[in-house]
């Protein structure tokens, strides 16, 4: 009932506006109860990437993109929080306006392109409140809208070296459709290049940090069977530790008669579910049982999270449900699958 008030009030702001003043409320409760007075996370315990998850549901990239608000979501009940993206130098992404509701279909469409801080400045806020997170981390990285495309490589090794001894996972995102030529890199041999300098310094930095710290890529929901099989193949057989499921995407079949509906940029939300978790089946088929992936996109309800394990998740990502939904999906999603999908 609160949270369908104070939704209609935020809608009546434009989203970025909206978003601020409720992270500016969330921080401030956060730092005067310490998160005391909110439920508990849910408790479904799960390991994945010799990792520990207190429950399944995570929060997706894109909320938190300079670890401002990391202490009060961690708050919220999720079982982890994947912040970024973040680029090797400050940009401020895209003109505005550049985020757009679609309540009609619990959908955003989005074409931010990667406004951040830096690397630099991420790290020192991350690093100020890591040591009292008790979830895991994942940080999502990716290049610079005005590096060429022949160094996009060189973002993405600048982004790992700064972040690695701060994350618990770390997130390649290949996939982002406001970064012009990003997704090209999901194909050929700038794949091959790019996943085989990653792996090459995670090696390195794990002896350097003395731990692990596995890698994922990000992919697209636009893929077709073929390439995300190809994709998969080389993914699988560069070693890349697992895959996040999707990104936003560039379809507008199912919000085709919505206001906003002909914006450039991602589209996110319910309308994204079932493709989504069609591509989340085609990779558990062709990985087996055992290869992680992490399932996102178009969860706004319950049951959307459980379709998603059950799709062949191993863990789920949550974003443009918490705008429709609020902070109560979380607990929902993680109940729901504790109930109808648990640890086997």
């Amino acid at each position: 009932m609160m949270f369908s008030l104070a939704r209609r009030l935020l809608f009546l702001l434009p989203p970025e506006r909206a978003h601020d003043l409720t992270f500016s409320a969330l921080d401030y409760y956060t730092r005067i109860t310490a998160g005391r007075g909110l439920p508990a996370p849910v408790s479904d315990p799960r390991m994945l990437l010799g990792l520990a998850f207190r429950n399944a549901v995570g929060l997706s990239a894109g909320l938190d993109k300079n670890a401002d608000h990391t202490r009060a979501l961690a708050t919220l009940g999720f079982g982890f929080l994947e912040l970024g993206t973040v680029t090797p130098r400050p940009q401020p992404g895209n003109p505005t306006p550049r985020l757009f509701r679609l309540p009609g279909h619990q959908a955003l469409i989005n074409r931010l392109g990667f406004n951040n801080d830096g690397v630099e400045v991420f790290c020192q806020r991350l690093g100020a409140v890591r040591p009292r997170l008790d979830l895991p981390i994942g940080v999502n990285i990716g290049k610079n809208r005005d590096t060429p495309m022949a160094q996009a490589v060189d973002d993405y090794r600048h982004c790992l070296k700064a972040v690695y001894p701060l994350a618990d996972y770390i997130a390649v995102n290949l996939s982002s459709p406001n970064t012009p030529g990003l997704r090209d890199l999901q194909a050929g041999q700038e794949l091959i290049d790019l996943v085989r300098a990653l792996k090459a310094d995670q090696k390195q930095l794990s002896r350097a940090n003395k731990r692990y710290v596995p890698l994922l890529v990000k992919i697209a929901p636009d893929l077709s069977a073929e390439a995300l099989h190809s994709l998969i193949d080389v993914l699988m057989g560069e070693s890349i530790d697992g895959v996040i499921a999707t990104n936003t995407t560039l379809a507008r079949d199912r919000v085709a008669n919505a206001t906003h509906a002909n914006e450039t940029g991602g589209l996110s939300g319910a309308p994204l579910l079932e493709t989504a978790n069609a591509m989340v089946e085609q990779i558990r088929v062709q990985a087996g049982r055992d290869w992680p992936i992490i399932g996102a996109g178009g969860i706004t309800r319950a049951d959307d999270a459980v379709a998603k394990m059950q799709s062949g998740a191993n863990l789920v990502q949550i974003y443009t449900g918490l705008i429709y939904q609020g902070p109560g999906l979380i607990r929902k999603a993680a109940r729901a699958i504790r109930e109808h999908h648990p640890v086997q």
